[in-house]
């Protein structure tokens, strides 16, 4: 390893911490609540999301005993410890399962039968879909849409636009279970633009969406949905919802943000690309690639690029986007001594693994070389994981107690 690979990785992990530092939920949920006056009835705290647990310690830290009962709804090995007054639930994620049908069942029962007086403390953040979730279809066609979904390479906007309608909580149809209580719904933002009902699939949001789209989602995905299933589509989701007041706190700006403040720091000149990156995850690495080859003679620079972007499940290997969109950029940074690029998702987990996405450099191409094994092999079989886990190329977090989207730094030195 030469001095100049082991800088610009001890940067990569510089600024990974330093980024996720910025965007933890704590200070945007104290601001939420400061000073807030809640109504003299029972205060029933909801947590959903795989923020959820930190958002709802924070807020249990504020109210302690002026909240009469509780929930967190989080993805596995997410909850921290227990949270005095508060029952914690770990379920499935991207895909819902029993567990998450069970701890929504719960969350339904918390909040019936309440009156004008009471509020909902609503504390939503990314991952909410499958976490919350009381489906209006049989189960197991539940998983299948959701599964044909991911893998097809839809965004975030067109499967939520579906999956709200397939369930009794999301759409605003959790808002409209509350009433009459009040709904105070504090909402970190894991979604380009943040659309308040997209997030989490708007459990407590009026929807933006119409029939005539969500029909041309079905057909564009060719999704085999039961005829029950298509005449959901038909049924009206709440358009107004006059006892809940949002809140929306962190997002993928601030995340962007926080990487260019410490590239600087480090001593490189920042450029934010975009906050809105939204392609393929194997193409937005290539272009970054690319622009590491116009720049490389230009001093130290850092190039950010915040977002989602999609992939299209091609094989059966283990991996994520972030740790996809990093080895296709190994190739175009093959050879170059003074660039890297890391990506990472800001809750710590990248695609059904546990690491929070992958870096690579000049080095990386030819170490996998050495070993047999073939970049172009690896993601026609989606398997980035065993590539970059062989040269060190994953970046390892856990669970970070945030959520608001990814973000992909090229650095050159």
């Amino acid at each position: 390893m030469t001095l100049e690979h082991s800088a610009l990785r001890r940067d990569a992990d510089a600024i990974v911490a330093a980024s996720l530092r910025a965007v933890l939920p704590d200070a945007a949920v104290r601001k939420a609540l400061a000073g807030h006056e809640f109504a003299k009835g029972k205060l029933v705290l909801v947590a959903v999301g795989k923020a959820a647990w930190q958002m709802a310690k924070t807020a249990a830290e504020m109210l302690g005993d002026r909240i009469h009962d509780g929930i967190v709804i989080t993805k596995y090995d997410h909850v921290r410890a227990p949270i005095p007054g508060l029952v914690c639930f770990e379920a499935g994620h991207p895909v819902p399962d029993a567990n998450s049908f069970a701890a929504t069942a719960q969350a339904l029962e918390m909040t019936t039968d309440l009156c004008a007086d009471d509020t909902v403390l609503f504390l939503l953040s990314g991952g909410g879909s499958a976490l919350f979730e009381q489906p209006i279809i049989p189960d197991a066609e539940l998983a299948a849409m959701t599964e044909k979904l991911l893998a097809s390479g839809a965004d975030i906007v067109e499967i939520n636009t579906i999956r709200k309608r397939m369930s009794a909580v999301k759409g605003g149809r959790f808002g409209a279970h509350c009433a009459p209580a009040q709904v105070l719904s504090i909402v970190l933002s894991d979604i380009i633009g943040d659309p308040l009902d997209m997030i989490a699939s708007g459990p407590a949001y009026p929807d933006s969406t119409s029939t005539e789209q969500a029909k041309a989602i079905v057909k564009k995905y060719r999704l085999e949905l039961s005829d029950a299933a298509m005449a959901l589509l038909d049924e009206p989701l709440p358009q107004k919802l006059p006892n809940v007041e949002t809140h929306i706190t962190g997002s993928v700006r601030e995340l962007c943000a926080a990487a260019a403040a410490e590239c600087r720091r480090l001593g490189y000149d920042p450029h934010i690309l975009t906050d809105e990156l939204a392609i393929e995850a194997r193409e937005a690495g290539r272009f970054l690639s690319a622009v590491a080859k116009t720049h490389r003679g230009d001093g130290a620079r850092a190039y950010i690029a915040g977002g989602e972007t999609i992939v299209h499940l091609t094989g059966h290997g283990k991996g994520g986007r972030n740790q996809e969109l990093a080895l296709a950029a190994a190739v175009g940074l093959a050879g170059m001594e003074n660039a890297a690029l890391l990506s990472f998702g800001s809750d710590g987990t990248d695609g059904p693994t546990d690491a929070a996405g992958g870096y690579v450099d000049g080095h990386t191409s030819a170490e996998l070389a050495a070993r047999g094994i073939r970049i172009d092999d690896i993601l026609a079989d989606n398997d980035a994981y065993r590539a970059l886990q062989a040269v060190d190329g994953l970046i390892m977090t856990g669970p970070t107690g945030t959520n608001v989207n990814d973000v992909a730094v090229l650095l050159i030195r």
